[in-house]
């Protein structure tokens, strides 16, 4: 390798480097700041079991949780197992969520993926990301919120707020959730996603929100950039 290649080599690597670390100062200021705030992170969809966690996360979609959660206190006391839903019919269905949005097609997930659990998996929700993302209307972010909430694994399932927010802190390109989630994982550590995705998502709503702040005046963006002086533009997930 002639000096000039070397040279070269030297400074990229100094580069990544000096990103990594940046990124790595970053996140301790912005855990310190959310570990303060929210100290504590109660599962915001009320649920009597995994499979109803599973429901109100689908029931999510689209939908507030404090309106799901309206919903669900009438349902979930008499209705909370798989053979619950199929019995009842998707027109039943339809009727107890009808006040949640595109509730036809919610409906529609439930009674299959619950008909689904009883075929194929004894009427138990299963433990995998590959066999919840094969439940009709379970994709990855709602298989990420079960296996985080529902069974304590590691997982950082990005929404909306998630997205926006990893943008404006500088922590993503924000080319689509998939990337913003990917670097996520890669800049925090493991332990801390499942309170992290929470965490976001309640400052997300309270202090950085989507027709506010846009990076320029709640604590973390103005910790991260003190001297930014443009608002944020942000790639919607």
């Amino acid at each position: 390798m002639d000096n000039k290649k070397k040279t070269w080599t030297l400074f990229y690597e100094r580069l990544v480097a000096f990103f990594i670390m940046d990124e790595k100062n970053k996140a301790k200021k912005i855990l310190k700041i959310l570990n303060k705030i929210y100290p504590t992170t109660p599962v915001p969809l009320e649920h009597k079991n995994i499979f109803t966690l599973l429901v109100s996360v689908l029931l999510s979609a689209q939908c507030t949780d404090l309106n799901v959660n309206n919903v669900t206190k009438n349902i979930y006391p008499k209705y909370n197992k798989p053979e619950h839903f199929v019995k009842l019919g998707r027109k039943r269905i339809e009727k107890l969520i009808n006040k949640i949005g595109i509730f036809r097609i919610k409906a529609k997930s439930i009674y299959f993926l619950s008909k689904q659990l009883i075929e194929k998996h004894k009427g138990k929700v299963p433990k995998t990301f590959v066999d919840l993302e094969k439940l009709p209307g379970v994709g990855h972010k709602t298989a990420s919120v079960v296996m985080s909430q529902g069974f304590g694994h590691p997982a950082f399932a990005v929404d909306t707020h998630i997205h926006r927010l990893a943008q404006r802190w500088g922590l993503t390109s924000g080319k689509n959730v998939v990337q913003t989630e990917k670097d996520l994982k890669r800049i925090f550590p493991e332990k801390t996603w499942s309170k992290l995705h929470l965490q976001i998502i309640f400052y997300g709503r309270e202090y950085c929100k989507a027709r506010d702040c846009y990076g320029l005046t709640c604590k973390i963006c103005t910790t991260c950039y003190p001297n930014r002086k443009k608002p944020v533009i942000t790639i919607k997930a």
